[in-house]
């Protein structure tokens, strides 16, 4: 019963989220208006009330860019709100319960009420903050942001109170106690976790570029806001296109190049001649070591069209000339086959890692059975090697939307008749960084795509990896 109540309070959470309730309050217009200079025309677009939904409009509209990453951050916490109030809703619902007891179903309900409680406390820092920046009383809390605010904190400590209940029944202990037991242990995290937090997390404030008009005179919290018009003009840039060669060439890529760096790795881990074995996996592994500069010297002397290699070639035997770079038809094919002779050998090592580690007991009771090579192959080294291709294939999935920038560029470089066939995201944004001033809108934006676009497919295809072998996925 007690769980019924509970989340009937969070539905009441959720419905004080949704945009019916404005959470803002614009007061004081004339003084607010003049201080922030808005214009009669720039007036009509504004509201007296705004909700966690519609405030970036407020940002854009009124030219307030130093608004626009703490807005942004409000709606980051209203959609947190809104996804863990629903799941823990659907699981008091359907009474879907997760470790002992209750422990689960309790531990939902607190990230439910603490992003409600977060987000209600972030809306008031946010006018405090607006009223202090703008030196008068424009905004005050709507009745929704109190409501939630006392709420959520009650919910939360009666949450925390039973969850202490059912430890104690259960015998399980919480952080704090684990931090007791294991100090030594979080403190050897701290390197760790400060490393993360400086080069991985904190660069991702960045993200913020995508939606402003930068320029150097405001920096980048008070920039324009201009919302998603960087996403407008890579839509308008040919999106499509795009993700379409970028996602193909990496589909290729990852399929075509694990098959082929598995079937060299069995090659060589079968050959018994030592010197020959050391030989054939020296000749793969160098290509890889082959700066993309002086790759792109050989092929350009290989297929140019006056003077190429190739077109000597079939002069000589009587042929016409092919010109290479003006037909984009060949340059996928090109672009796949160097990619692959550059890394098959780097690839291969890590397969052949994994195949020198299985017992080699194995294969003699295999033989002593009758087995043959290609039994051997078949039933014993690709299942062992199969754990090794899931986890490779979930991290180069999370790439997926980025290209080998480096092998694009220095093939095709800026030959716009290949564009159509060659082009993919990472060719396209070092362009228009490089011929359009202060474009690191466009290049964010384009970034931000590609991060959101692999995280969902990773994440899916992790789902999939899941439900038909859950010890191979990655989370």
């Amino acid at each position: 019963m007690r769980n019924k109540w509970i989340s009937g309070i969070s539905a009441v959470c959720l419905i004080l989220l949704l945009p019916f309730f404005n959470w803002i309050r614009v007061v004081n217009l004339v003084d607010l208006f003049s201080r922030i200079g808005v214009t009669k025309d720039m007036a009509a677009d504004l509201l007296t009330g705004y909700n966690l939904y519609n405030l970036l409009s407020f940002v854009q509209y009124a030219n307030q860019g130093v608004l626009g990453l703490f807005a942004m951050v409000l709606l980051i916490l209203a959609a947190a709100a809104i996804y863990f109030n629903v799941a823990f809703i659907i699981r008091t619902v359907f009474g879907l319960k997760k470790g002992k007891g209750e422990l689960g179903l309790l531990a939902a309900g607190k990230c439910a009420f603490m992003f409600q409680f977060l987000t209600a406390l972030a809306t008031i820092i946010f006018i405090i903050f607006s009223n202090r920046h703008f030196k008068t009383t424009g905004f005050v809390p709507g009745a929704a942001v109190i409501i939630s605010l006392v709420v959520s904190l009650l919910s939360y400590i009666y949450i925390k109170i039973l969850e202490k209940k059912e430890r104690e029944k259960y015998r399980e202990h919480g952080l704090l106690v684990e931090l007791k037991r294991n100090w030594v242990l979080f403190v050897m995290l701290i390197p760790t976790f400060v490393y993360f937090m400086i080069n991985n997390y904190l660069p991702m404030l960045g993200v913020y570029f995508a939606f402003t008009s930068f320029n150097f005179r405001d920096g980048l919290w008070s920039s324009p806001f201009t919302g998603f018009k960087n996403f407008e003009f890579l839509i308008k840039a040919d999106l499509f296109r795009l993700t379409k060669n970028t996602v193909l060439y990496n589909v290729v890529f990852i399929g075509v190049g694990n098959v082929l760096q598995i079937i060299f790795a069995i090659l060589v881990s079968r050959v018994t001649v030592k010197w020959f074995k050391k030989t054939s996996q020296t000749l793969m592994f160098m290509p890889y070591f082959v700066s993309f500069v002086i790759l792109k010297v050989i092929v350009y002397n290989v297929f140019e069209y006056q003077y190429g290699l190739i077109n000597n070639l079939v002069t000589q035997m009587g042929g016409e000339r092919i010109d290479f770079y003006n037909n984009p038809s060949y340059w996928p094919f090109l672009i796949t086959f160097f990619y692959l002779w550059k890394n098959i050998g780097y690839g291969m090592v890590v397969y052949l890692a994994t195949i020198m580690g299985i017992d080699n007991e194995i294969y003699e009771a295999a033989r002593v059975d009758g087995a043959n090579e290609l039994q051997q192959i078949w039933y014993i080294t690709l299942p062992h090697i199969k754990p090794t291709f899931i986890i490779l294939l979930l991290y180069a999935l999370g790439s997926i939307m980025k290209g080998q920038f480096e092998l694009f560029y220095q093939l095709i470089g800026n030959n716009g008749v290949l564009f159509n066939a060659t082009d993919i995201f990472d060719t396209y944004v070092y362009r228009i960084t490089m011929t359009q001033p202060l474009s690191i809108g466009l290049g964010t934006a384009a970034g931000l795509y590609q991060s959101i676009f692999g995280f969902l497919i990773i994440v899916l295809v992790n789902f999939a990896v899941k439900k038909r072998n859950p010890e191979y996925a990655l989370f």
